[in-house]
């Protein structure tokens, strides 16, 4: 699929964030960070942070714990007069290893996909600073 914007940061996900038993993370943690994501994504594509609209699917697959580093990527896939239709997905790419030692952590040699998800934003069409041919 064409992509027309992509973005991705990373995170470390902090005791902070822990909401649950064993450390885990409430979802809606990554739902946030694909926030952050489309912002960036309507920022370089529109020179705005437009609004998001709408998430159509969203699919927790695995669980994230303190201490996960956390890459969020997104792209932009469609775009209308004001909306822009993205994918996102998260990727858990380094964990803790406590059982090495109370301060371990490894490289994941396969991240893990733990959340995907879709949605829509909008950009006010008198907010679009980019013009794209």
């Amino acid at each position: 699929m064409n992509t027309l914007a992509e973005s991705l940061i990373r995170i470390r996900i902090s005791a902070h964030d822990a909401h649950y038993a064993g450390s885990l993370v409430d979802g809606a943690r990554m739902l946030n960070l694909f926030g952050d994501v489309a912002t960036e994504l309507l920022i370089k594509y529109d020179g705005d942070e437009g609004l998001f609209r709408a998430y159509d699917s969203v699919e927790f697959l695995a669980p994230v714990r303190a201490g996960d580093y956390i890459e969020a990527k997104g792209r932009i896939v469609k775009v209308g007069g004001t909306s822009r239709r993205m994918e996102f997905e998260a990727w858990k790419v380094i964990a803790p290893t406590p059982e090495h030692g109370e301060t371990a952590a490894e490289l994941l040699a396969e991240p893990v996909l733990v959340c995907r998800a879709s949605g829509t934003c909008v950009t006010p069409k008198e907010a679009q600073r980019i013009r794209h041919e």
